[in-house]
């Protein structure tokens, strides 16, 4: 009977690390996953709720990535820029996009306001500093974002007026890192 228990435990331990892993692993995923069922996070980002529904580390995607995004009321992307294409499609809520199409200028500048509401689409060219916010104080932002080439190149700004050259590189910037694979060390 203690045998048997030890069996059942070592079977459970093997198992949960297995489905910890299978989270992280192309390999043997299902080709259709139920987005709830998805790991999702906030990342540190108070008001943000992040879910890859298909990605470079999680999937083994090579060309494009897609995520679903929350933001609660008042909550925002910080000011950034990165070295790929965005594509967003607003399932529910309004807010605002802040665009500054001017990476040829020293700094972003003023940026132009653009309303989002649901099922809206936009577009943010590469280098494009830009910024969303959840501008509804009644209700969640909820997008389908999908970027070009990953893993990018991230650009963050404190304010509009900073410049290119002195903001934050964030590179490669992945939101799955617990995902990354690194190396093993060299034992010598």
């Amino acid at each position: 009977m203690v045998g048997i228990s030890i069996i059942f435990f070592i079977l459970s331990i093997l198992l949960s690390a297995t489905a910890e892993a299978s989270q992280c692993s192309a390999i043997g995923l299902p080709l259709v996953r139920k987005i709830n069922e998805l790991p999702q996070d906030n990342y540190g980002r108070e008001g943000l709720s992040h879910i890859t529904v298909a990605g470079s580390l999680m999937h083994g995607m090579k060309e494009v990535e897609v995520w679903l995004q929350t933001f609660s009321p008042g909550s925002h992307t910080p000011i950034h820029r990165h070295s790929c294409e965005e594509v967003f499609v607003v399932l529910k809520g309004s807010g605002t996009l802040y665009l500054a199409s001017s990476s040829h200028e020293k700094h972003p500048g003023k940026p132009q306001e653009y309303p989002i509401v649901s099922n809206s689409t936009f577009h943010i060219p590469v280098n494009d500093v830009h910024q969303v916010w959840n501008t509804n104080e009644n209700e969640d932002l909820q997008m389908l974002v999908i970027i070009s080439r990953p893993p990018v190149k991230v650009f963050i700004y404190e304010d509009w007026h900073m410049p290119h050259t002195a903001s934050k590189l964030k590179f490669p910037y992945y939101w799955d890192e617990q995902c990354l694979q690194t190396p093993p060390k060299d034992e010598l």
